[in-house]
């Protein structure tokens, strides 16, 4: 099968460099060759800029997320999208009712500081990623910046009592027996040295490779429109960024 055909698991970026007319990857078990290459990796992009000797001009802070979803005896009391009214001074939407294809209603999330970049439990943690969060001046920029809102969602990501509190500003009649707590997610929230949030799509392109550094809210739904638009820019350069 073609090489663009193909799926490699279990390895690992440990260099980009170009020799030649060409960009090399360098895995933990062997080298890849493109004539362009896209970078899409989420958590991981601004090291992977850094290894790229990009300029990124920002760092990914992990948020964790928990979501809570409706006991099936409550679902009958939502049955459309319920959203808050959104704060313009915090980036992050707040806590949501969603209705899912599988009649599952999701209830979340928060949105909390995470010690690790891949950590979906609220004891996870990382040594190296902690230290490179907390040593970032843009990060505590943040945190000063919205320290009360902060501390809001710790408290409520460890209080069911303060969550659910949460969810009847929007529907009242909702209680803790309502709701069981399931997964969490971690947001890749780009920050600027300057501790602002990095609100909009940012795509960084260099030499025949493309970053895609940061794909906010709606990046899942538009996933695809954002491809298209990435494929049309590198076509328009008379370059086929399918070959190799």
């Amino acid at each position: 099968a073609n090489s663009m055909n193909r799926c490699f698991l279990d390895r690992e970026v440990e260099g980009i460099s170009r020799p030649g007319d060409r960009v090399e990857v360098r895995t933990s078990n062997e080298k890849f060759y493109a004539k362009r290459l896209i970078v899409c990796a989420g958590l991981q992009s601004d090291r992977l800029a850094r290894l790229d000797r990009a300029r990124a001009g920002m760092q990914v802070v992990g948020f964790r997320g928990d979501y809570y979803e409706l006991r099936e005896k409550a679902r009958h009391k939502v049955n459309n999208l319920v959203y808050p009214v959104p704060d313009p001074k915090y980036p992050f939407l707040g806590v949501h009712y969603t209705p899912m294809i599988n009649g599952v209603v999701e209830c979340g999330p928060n949105a909390v500081f995470t010690f690790k970049r891949e950590g979906y439990s609220r004891t996870s943690f990382s040594f190296r990623d902690s230290l490179e969060a907390l040593s970032y001046p843009g990060t505590w920029k943040l945190f000063f910046r919205n320290w009360s809102k902060g501390l809001e969602e710790y408290r409520r990501a460890f209080s069911k009592r303060l969550f659910v509190k949460e969810l009847q500003r929007m529907i009242p009649s909702m209680r803790a027996e309502d709701v069981v707590a399931t997964r969490s997610g971690v947001r890749a929230q780009a920050v600027g040295p300057d501790g602002n949030m990095i609100d909009d799509f940012q795509i960084l392109r260099k030499d025949g490779v493309t970053h895609v550094l940061n794909a906010p809210s709606p990046a899942a739904t538009a996933c695809m429109a954002i491809a298209d638009e990435i494929i049309a820019k590198l076509e328009s350069e008379g370059s086929d960024p399918c070959q190799n």
